[in-house]
């Protein structure tokens, strides 16, 4: 009588066969495949009764802007939120793993998460991939402790700072919040220096831009998810129409050159004359 096979399991965790392919490509010559830039800007402060977290919403893949109103500020837990960088697809799928362990140990202990358990959670799972995995993530929220805010790194490495910036524009984000911050500031003043934090990025980064995002955290699962909270890059808007009749074109000014020849051999008398002409009408 025939036995059947066992079934195989299929094969968990991050696959490198891209890896190897590039590392197999580059040894025999080919060019490998070049890598997609992108850009963000995301920060978050601890301020005296929670924590503000901030992102802008541009998603670029290289010179292309992708989405205009990417949402980068992912919900982890009742008090937990991240704001992520780096790959999009890698950000939501961490988080989405991360959240739903959390939610089964809030489920099996009936008790808050602490923002420190889920830190350990996401930097635990990083580092297995050693930073293949591109998820840079601010991580913030409450707990019966205070508030809290650590960022996490690709590699899996944190730091648990009053206030952090990741992402492409970093610099001019950070130096807003080196600034600007202080100890106990109230909510409307972390609001606004977040806010401030990312125009920063987005006024001085090319990867950044669109809109501010915000979402403020408070004791209680007092939580603000703030979509759209400031367009701080405003489209200009068009005051006229500019059409014209076909074969025509519209004419700011008008050059005259006046030349005459002298008697005197190899001598030109060249005189100009600059008259406005009235601008033609656009409907």
């Amino acid at each position: 009588m025939a036995t059947l096979a066992p079934m195989e399991m299929p094969a968990q965790g991050f696959s490198f066969e891209n890896c190897k392919r590039n590392a197999l490509l580059a040894n025999n010559g080919y060019k490998p495949p070049k890598v997609t830039k992108t850009g963000t800007t995301i920060c978050a402060v601890v301020f005296k009764d929670g924590v503000v977290l901030g992102a802008d919403t541009r998603a670029t893949g290289g010179s292309i802007v992708a989405d205009k109103v990417c949402q980068k500020l992912h919900y982890v837990a009742p008090n937990i939120y991240c704001a992520g960088a780096g790959t999009a697809a890698d950000c939501d799928k961490t988080t989405n793993n991360i959240s739903s362990q959390l939610e089964l140990h809030r489920l099996n202990t009936g008790r808050q998460v602490p923002v420190c358990a889920a830190n350990r959670i996401v930097k635990q799972m990083l580092f297995r991939y050693q930073g293949h995995i591109g998820s840079y993530l601010i991580m913030g929220g409450v707990d019966k402790w205070g508030p809290h805010i650590y960022e996490i790194a690709a590699h899996g490495s944190t730091s648990k700072l009053p206030f952090a910036c990741m992402g492409s524009g970093t610099l001019p984000a950070m130096s807003v919040l080196e600034t600007g911050w202080k100890k106990d500031l109230e909510e409307a003043e972390a609001k606004q220096l977040v806010r401030d934090a990312i125009a920063a990025g987005i006024f001085n980064d090319m990867g950044s831009g669109s809109n501010v995002d915000l979402v403020v955290i408070k004791a209680n699962d007092n939580v603000q998810y703030l979509r759209g909270y400031d367009e701080a890059n405003v489209k200009g808007q068009r005051r006229q129409k500019y059409k014209y009749p076909k074969g025509t074109t519209a004419v700011l000014s008008e050059k005259v050159r006046n030349i005459s020849l002298t008697d005197k051999p190899g001598f030109t008398v060249i005189s100009e004359d600059v008259r406005p002409v009235e601008v033609m009408e656009t409907c």
